[in-house]
């Protein structure tokens, strides 16, 4: 493996970190798509101050771009706030205006320079290994390690600075003004944070990984923890492991290294909104089949309870009667029998001496009505345990 190789990589993984701190908070506060309004607003900002300073590696360009993105944030709540249209509106109607005043700078004055709208959109991660940060003479590393590296620990600072605010102010704002924080305050510091990250790697990687990277892992992390600490940590780890694998795709395809990283965001996202334990799919749909089936078993047990003809006790009682298929009957039959609530004698079904003292929990429970007891049932008898 190549030290450019190696670079690549290190830089894609930094850029992964720093953009999912503050893309865990957009995605709890419900604002994936300020982070895609964000980075493509910030795009006058950087020309502006390449136009001020004629450097492209001049901080003003973060500064500049930084106010930009305050200045969307801003733009976007006022109209929200005039209730004429929402949120999601409001940023489809601002960004674009803004992105096309870059565009039309870029087009007009800056031909010429390495500042383009396929550059701005897609970054081109290959190339940043060979932008060098020379100090007296000395190379110390690409550009964008440093600069993304530096960003990233300012973020590490805020996030354990406050990280306190952020939670409250994010779960519950009136709790948080309750006790003493601005939530204004917090959420342009939000906002803050998320523009000057954006900048840090909008040369490197390009407004559309930006976007992926800050909205795809904190996604994928919500689908399997409510734990604010577990999910940035979820986040951080799947950005990496889509910076990483996403490059390695790249290469094996000879593709866009932007386009695998976000290809591979993509999958990742998949998988674990198939298969993740509690709000998967498929977790979810096997769930309803359980929930189903209990009814099932619940409607006949009741119905066992309230009749002692035999006629309304025999198995073939659930096709005839009941109008339950074959399938569901057998499952049902077998779901009493393996948690020892009924009896079955010459076709005869009868309940146990659990089945009857769950019969009348259950009973107790439709009267009142109470959840915590059909909880409690549920720990005391069946479902699935065997």
């Amino acid at each position: 493996m190549s030290s450019a190789q190696i670079e690549i990589q290190l830089i894609a993984s930094l850029v992964a970190i720093a953009c999912a701190i503050p893309g865990t908070f957009l995605v709890l506060r419900k604002m994936a798509m300020i982070s895609d309004a964000i980075s493509h607003s910030i795009l006058p900002g950087i020309v502006i101050g390449f136009f001020i300073t004629q450097d492209l590696n001049s901080p003003l360009l973060i500064l500049l771009a930084a106010i930009t993105g305050i200045i969307t944030v801003v733009l976007v709540e006022y109209i929200q706030k005039t209730g004429l249209v929402k949120e999601d509106t409001a940023i489809g109607l601002v960004f674009p205006i803004l992105f096309s005043i870059g565009v039309i700078l870029i087009a007009k004055n800056a031909n010429d320079i390495h500042l383009d709208v396929d550059a701005v959109l897609l970054g081109e991660l290959a190339f940043a290994p060979f932008d060098r940060l020379l100090i007296a003479g000395t190379d110390i590393g690409p550009k964008s390690l440093w600069v993304i590296g530096c960003i990233l620990i300012i973020s590490i600072i805020l996030l354990f600075s406050f990280f306190k605010e952020l939670k409250v102010s994010t779960f519950d704002a009136g709790l948080a003004a309750s006790l003493g924080f601005s939530p204004a305050v917090i959420h342009y510091g939000l906002m803050t944070v998320s523009s000057v990250t954006t900048v840090g790697a909008f040369d490197a990687v390009g407004a559309i990984l930006v976007v992926a990277l800050m909205i795809a892992p904190a996604a994928t992390a919500y689908l399997l923890t409510t734990n604010l600490k577990r999910m940035l940590a979820y986040a951080i780890a799947f950005g990496v492991f889509s910076a990483i694998s996403g490059y390695w795709l790249a290469h094996w395809l000879d593709a866009s290294i932007a386009g695998s990283i976000t290809t591979m965001l993509g999958l990742l996202f998949l998988a674990v909104y198939l298969f993740a334990p509690n709000k998967g799919v498929i977790a979810v749909l096997y769930r309803e089949k359980q929930q189903r089936i209990e009814v099932s078993l619940l409607t006949f047990l009741l119905h066992l309870r309230n009749h002692n003809e035999e006629e309304e006790r025999h198995v073939n009682h659930l096709n005839e009667h009941i109008n339950w298929q074959k399938v569901r009957s057998k499952t049902v039959l077998e779901l009493a029998l393996k948690n020892n609530m009924i009896l079955i004698n010459e076709n005869i079904v009868s309940l146990t001496d659990k089945g009857k003292d769950f019969t009348t929990q259950a009973i107790d429970y439709i009267i009142t009505n109470e959840d915590a007891q059909i909880e409690h049932m549920k720990d005391d008898f069946f479902l699935f345990r065997g």
